[in-house]
């Protein structure tokens, strides 16, 4: 399990490298909510989004050996990016797989980087390519299988908790659960009163089938949120979810479109759907919690181009 002082020993390694994003009351989304609403902009990370922490971290641990061979890493999208452009600023070349439904705004940032990318039908085939190039010699950085990814994630909620105020309840986006593995294990030790959430979109559910399953299953993949879509959880993830997280929620795909949307009108930032998803899981907590109700959002990323977002959301039908 990763310890506080696993994140703060990270924290400090990455620390010229990344933002110490904002952390803020938000009059609009308590007002939409009924709730007091608190969140980390982790949006506004240098890449879009909290990825770029555990690039950063797990390129820093690398041997000169493992840097010189290359890396390489498997992305929805945002990982994909958070390793082109931060192996870019280090100077080791990069290789990047992702699916063909990764965002082409993510292609596109992660080439400019320097990365040589290459796609795959689904996200299945960008996990089996990955296993091949890091056979052949290059170094894999896991998105959310390794340790030092997990702690540095965690540092999102190492700053939460020293910047926030009164919190019951926080929320966390999942895709393979690198991210709410290591805020958990933060606000364990820094908040331990505080009930941490797992949030996934209808056919990205890695996690919750994981814990149904009791470890980590395969599942299909249906959702149009790629950033979410983990082909599985791993045992590290699991684990750390299944001791500190109170529960994990679904909503679906149509809920988390309509959270960017709001997200847009009531708190003035444009997020991508992986932290739209978080607004409609938040009227559940806040349903069960009451009025002592003290919400945290991590607004994981906002690596969404807005001619996506319209379009699902004129799908969805959102726009009448």
């Amino acid at each position: 399990m990763i310890g506080i002082a696993d994140i703060e020993a990270v924290a400090d390694r990455i620390a010229e490298y990344v933002v110490r994003t904002p952390t803020v009351s938000s009059p609009g989304l308590t007002a939409l909510l009924g709730a007091p609403v608190t969140a980390k902009l982790e949006l506004l990370q240098r890449t879009g989004s909290f990825k770029a922490r555990g690039a950063t971290a797990k390129l820093l641990s690398l041997s000169e050996a493992d840097r010189a061979a290359g890396v390489v890493a498997v992305s929805g999208g945002n990982h994909g990016i958070g390793l082109a452009v931060m192996a870019g600023a280090l100077g080791l070349k990069a290789t990047v797989v992702m699916p063909r439904s990764a965002p082409a705004r993510a292609v596109g940032i992660a080439e400019a980087a320097g990365a040589s990318v290459q796609l795959t039908e689904d996200m299945e085939g960008a996990f089996k390519l990955v296993t091949e190039l890091e056979a052949d010699g290059l170094t894999l950085v896991h998105p959310f299988d390794d340790p030092v990814v997990v702690a540095a994630q965690g540092t999102v909620g190492l700053e939460l908790a020293e910047d926030a105020g009164e919190l019951t309840d926080v929320l966390v986006s999942i895709g393979g659960g690198g991210l709410i593995s290591g805020v958990a294990a933060a606000l364990r030790a820094r908040r331990p009163g505080v009930r941490v959430w797992g949030v996934e979109t209808e056919g990205a559910q890695a996690m919750s089938e994981a814990l149904a399953a009791g470890g980590p299953v395969p599942v299909e993949l249906s959702s149009i949120v790629s950033t979410l879509s983990a082909p599985a959880a791993s045992q590290l993830t699991y684990d750390h979810v299944a001791e500190l997280v109170h529960e994990v929620l679904v909503v679906p795909d149509r809920e988390a479109v309509r959270g960017v949307l709001d997200l847009a009108e009531h708190a003035k930032v444009w997020a991508e759907p992986a932290a739209g998803a978080l607004l409609p899981a938040a009227r559940q907590v806040i349903e069960r919690a009451g009025d002592e109700a003290r919400i945290g959002l991590v607004l994981c990323g906002g690596n969404a181009a807005t001619g996506d977002v319209m379009r699902w959301a004129g799908e969805f039908g959102l726009l009448d």
